[in-house]
């Protein structure tokens, strides 16, 4: 059995790791690489192996950066199945097209860009990057895809099973136990994909970690503890109440899935309980509106929490100010919205979508905040806006930022340092290695040590392209 790592390594994005067992090649993810344009295009565009001879996909969970390049592998000859849970399918089969949209979209933008500062005479040197894939190879990819359902073991190969367990991060996510038997051996991988932490809104805890010989683990917040999550509906009310007060408008760039519902759902409660003046909240993205009638097709994926609004016959994704947002027209005549409003808006990284246009309309006006909710990686406009450059890139021109930055990072849906310690305990008896990814080089070395300060075991932080025989 042998894992190779090409994606997510020593960065939080473009997740993907490949296993050969069983004579058969799997992929454990395959992710969008988010980054600087031209080189997300190279490494995103180009696979290190044939996809033609690549046999299955497990994919952990439907965000982007882990489900985001499957289309790209299709189109590049992969024929086989794609395994998830009957979520993550549904989530797809509205991200995967929508994900193809956006790429379409911007790279028709920036050509017209370009072409007008062209008849100007400016010259522009921003590169116009063509889409990975079309709509049609996102409908095409959708077609692989085999709904498995949690716990229910599964052979994809002779002598390779596996089964998808809660990972209690977004809805429909997994955590994958593979099993391999070769020569009269039994070798057992566990790959994290993205652990959630207890206790958030809507969806169910992970469930803990099972006796493994080796486990892929991510490491976003392996350098940093969360703060409580009681404190989190205190400092969003805070928050909206500082930005309405002086009419200003609050733009929430957030993932479609997971974090646009829990902000739904932390402003139900804020408004119910007149924490909060009842301002006009908009979520501006076609795929969240999408997303959050699956979230309703999957309730018995709901937490306590959550179940409470539906057995007294309310929508917890639905209250009186709450406005969705589905036609382009309908977005652009947010940008003449007088008073404060709230905006949610996809991407949740800020590198494409409609909220782009939001940002470029508003950060200019101190009145108005921009609202950061989850993890943004090196290189995007969401870190350089959570950095408060002076200046940001939008669109390839620089625009002042002087609205107020605040961050939300208590709504994340990855589990931090001590709760990935806790997760891993029931086994870290039967581990013989443990390989960190999906986190910046500090926040890995982080974890590093204190699983070898906690545990004792020596943790691998390995670089895109390292190999390791697993016996």
């Amino acid at each position: 059995m042998k894992l190779t790592f090409h994606g997510a390594a020593q960065t939080v994005t473009g997740s993907m790791h490949e296993i050969t067992a069983g004579g058969a090649r799997i992929l454990l993810d395959c992710g969008l690489y988010q980054g600087r344009r031209k080189e997300a295009r190279e490494r995103n565009a180009n696979f290190p192996f044939a996809a033609s001879r690549v046999h299955s996909v497990l994919l952990s969970h439907a965000h982007i950066d882990h489900s985001g390049n499957i289309p790209t592998l299709v189109k590049s000859g992969f024929e086989g199945p794609v395994h998830a849970t009957p979520a993550t399918v549904d989530l797809c089969h509205s991200m995967l097209p929508d994900s193809a949209h956006l790429q379409e979209k911007d790279a028709l933008f920036m050509a017209k860009r370009k072409n007008r500062r062209r008849l100007l005479g400016v010259e522009d040197e921003v590169e116009i990057v063509e889409p990975l894939y079309s709509q049609a190879d996102a409908e095409r990819a959708l077609q692989q895809f085999r709904p498995a359902l949690d716990g229910d073991p599964r052979e994809i190969a002779p002598g390779v099973t596996f089964r998808f367990l809660e990972a209690g991060h977004i809805l429909g996510s997994a955590w994958v136990l593979m099993e391999v038997k070769e020569n009269g051996r039994r070798t057992r991988l566990a790959f994290s994909g993205d652990v959630g932490r207890p206790n958030l809104p809507i969806i169910r805890d992970p469930e803990p970690l099972r006796e493994a010989d080796y486990l892929i683990l991510e490491s976003t917040y392996g350098d940093r503890l969360h703060k409580d999550l009681e404190a989190v509906k205190e400092k969003l009310g805070d928050a909206v109440r500082r930005a309405a007060s002086r009419g200003g408008k609050i733009i929430a760039p957030a993932f479609a899935v997971g974090r646009t519902q829990q902000l739904i759902l932390l402003l139900h409660q804020l408004i119910e309980e007149k924490q909060i003046p009842s301002i006009l909240v908009f979520v501006d993205s076609p795929l969240a509106v999408d997303v959050t009638e699956v979230f309703r097709r999957h309730v018995y994926l709901f937490d306590e929490e959550t179940a409470h609004f539906l057995r007294n016959g309310e929508d917890p994704f639905g209250f009186r100010m709450l406005r969705y947002v589905r036609e382009a027209s309908e977005s652009k005549a947010l940008n003449d919205l007088k008073g404060p409003a709230l905006i949610i808006s996809a991407a949740g990284m800020c590198e494409a979508g409609r909220i782009l246009h939001h940002l470029r309309n508003n950060i200019e006006d101190p009145r108005n905040m921009v609202l950061v909710t989850g993890f943004m990686a090196e290189q995007t406009l969401g870190r350089k806006i959570v950095e408060k450059w002076p200046e940001v890139p939008i669109f390839g021109e620089p625009v002042r930022l002087r609205a107020e930055v605040v961050k939300l990072n208590e709504l994340s849906g990855h589990a931090d340092q001590h709760e990935l310690l806790a997760w891993i305990k029931p086994a870290v008896r039967s581990l013989k290695g443990i390989f960190l990814v999906h986190g910046e080089p500090s926040q890995s070395a982080s974890l590093k040590q204190a699983i070898h300060e906690r545990y004792g075991i020596d943790a691998v932080i390995p670089s895109r392209g390292d190999s390791f025989t697993l016996s």
